[in-house]
């Protein structure tokens, strides 16, 4: 069993300020996997200084100089790609053959795109008189989930160190393990001490006083909606900038024309991702009155074919959620829905076949599912597909907007206009017409409750970065 005993601040790995330890479990097993510090107030003041005395000499380095350390930080993390897909599997319950492709493969690819991307961004332009430059923020803590933990810090730490921002980050305590792999290979790569900090602990002893910190310019943050709001609240009380990635309640809006196949098994594919553990996931499908009982039908037919399993075992296509806490909490939702009037159509709140150890939930799709019962509202963050009906296109767009998340969507017809003319409709941050791949390049958020701010690409640069006017 790796035990990381050690903090890396300032260049070093160093103890922590206190003597707890946090554990981590695998999510298939439930068993103890890794064994982590559980850090301290101490320790982020000493991992903040370490931030601040570095800020001044690592922003003035050369665009070239920034992007070569990014470069290194990429071929480092590539030469470790199947170990972080069997930590992350462990961890998070991924599948591993997803794991190498998303969990491991996508934050290589992003890390690299900001090496890339500072051969050719404007830090500078003129505007009359005036000379406008773009300088990084400062200081930036970094707060990172569990679900995808190495992408969603990678998706944080490469554009700040790209902008000349320092960073102390904070990864969740569930699946920690990914973080310490990065620092490793941040030592390797050779990076000015304190341009790069880590620090393990939980949310109330280390997140609170990072987000609080006044030495801290700005918080990154992604996690539950309810966190965000915690986060902005200590935030506040300093004044610093402050970016939310929150959750979501995503809709897949099926139009009379669409390729109903495609689109329900797309959408199904979404809504099981990483056991649904996914922020964007399309959670609802909204399909037209007359199209209903065909559309239930293959939904559930797709997701009955799911097989749940040994994450590591090269068959199933779903393997556990990340924790006790998060399966009771899913399965509570199933329940709820029954208790409320929703029609289960596959799946329920009971353990798979045979897997009565992990942290498994069936693959479940409810009918008859009104915009206002809780499942159709609130964030499940499990294997759950709501399917709902509309009357018309005013309709749908009302329902899909109808939740205060607003993050991601989908629209589906045979007319693109059409569909793009619905997907300008809805009040979310991205929204796929007909199937349209994920880009890491194009800028990932949400609206309303969502979050605010956007991360990936050239706008996850700028939210790093201050605008200054020189008057000439």
């Amino acid at each position: 069993m790796p035990i990381q005993d050690r903090l890396y601040i300032n260049g070093e790995w160093v103890s922590s300020g206190a003597s707890g330890v946090l554990e981590v479990i695998n999510a298939s097993t439930e068993e103890v996997m890794a064994r982590v510090p559980a850090g301290s107030s101490e320790d982020v003041e000493r991992a903040v200084g370490a931030a601040r005395r570095a800020f001044e000499g690592w922003a003035i380095t050369s665009v070239a100089e920034r992007a070569q350390y990014l470069r290194g930080l990429s071929e480092g993390l590539a030469a470790r790609e199947e170990e972080i897909a069997h930590t992350i599997t462990g961890e998070v319950g991924m599948p591993l053959r997803l794991s190498r492709a998303i969990q491991a493969g996508v934050p290589i690819r992003v890390m690299a795109s900001y090496a890339e991307m500072l051969g050719s961004f404007c830090f500078e332009e003129r505007i009359g008189n005036s000379l406008v430059v773009r300088e990084p923020v400062g200081v930036v803590g970094a707060i990172s989930p569990w679900n995808y933990p190495l992408h969603q810090i990678v998706a944080k730490v490469a554009p700040a160190l790209a902008a000349g921002c320092t960073v102390v980050l904070k990864p969740s305590e569930v699946a920690p393990l990914s973080a310490f792999l990065l620092a490793e290979v941040v030592e390797a790569a050779g990076l000015p001490p304190g341009v790069f900090n880590l620090v393990c602990g939980t949310g109330p002893v280390v997140g609170e006083v990072l987000a609080a910190h006044p030495d801290v310019d700005m918080i990154s943050f992604t996690g539950s909606t309810r966190a965000g709001r915690r986060v902005s609240e200590i935030a506040s009380q300093t004044v610093k900038r402050v970016a939310l990635e929150l959750g979501g309640k995503s809709a897949s809006i099926l139009l009379e024309d669409g390729d109903m196949a495609k689109a329900v098994r797309s959408t199904v594919s979404s809504c099981l991702l990483n056991s649904g553990q996914t922020c964007s996931a399309l959670t609802r499908l909204l399909v037209p009155r007359s199209r209903q009982a065909e559309a239930v039908k293959l939904a559930a037919d797709i997701a009955g074919g799911f097989t749940v399993g040994d994450p590591f075992g090269g068959e199933a296509k779903l393997g556990p959620l990340v924790s006790c806490a998060q399966r009771d909490r899913v399965r509570e939702y199933i329940r709820k829905g029954l208790r409320e009037g929703a029609e289960l159509m596959v799946g329920g709140p009971e353990a798979p076949p045979g897997l009565a150890r992990g942290y498994y939930v069936r693959p479940t799709v409810f009918a008859g599912v009104q915009p206002d019962m809780t499942i159709a509202r609130e964030e499940i963050f499990g294997p759950v597909l709501s399917v709902l009906a509309y009357q018309d296109e005013d309709e749908a767009v009302r329902i899909a907007n109808g939740t205060r998340y607003g993050l991601a969507g989908a629209v589906w017809s045979a007319d693109g206009r059409r569909a793009e003319a619905i997907a300008r409709r809805l009040r979310a941050g991205q929204v796929d017409i007909n199937g349209g791949r994920f880009n890491p390049m194009a800028p990932f958020g949400g609206y309303k409750q969502s979050g605010h701010g956007r991360e990936l690409g050239r706008y996850g640069l700028e939210a790093f970065l201050e605008v200054k006017s020189l008057q000439l």
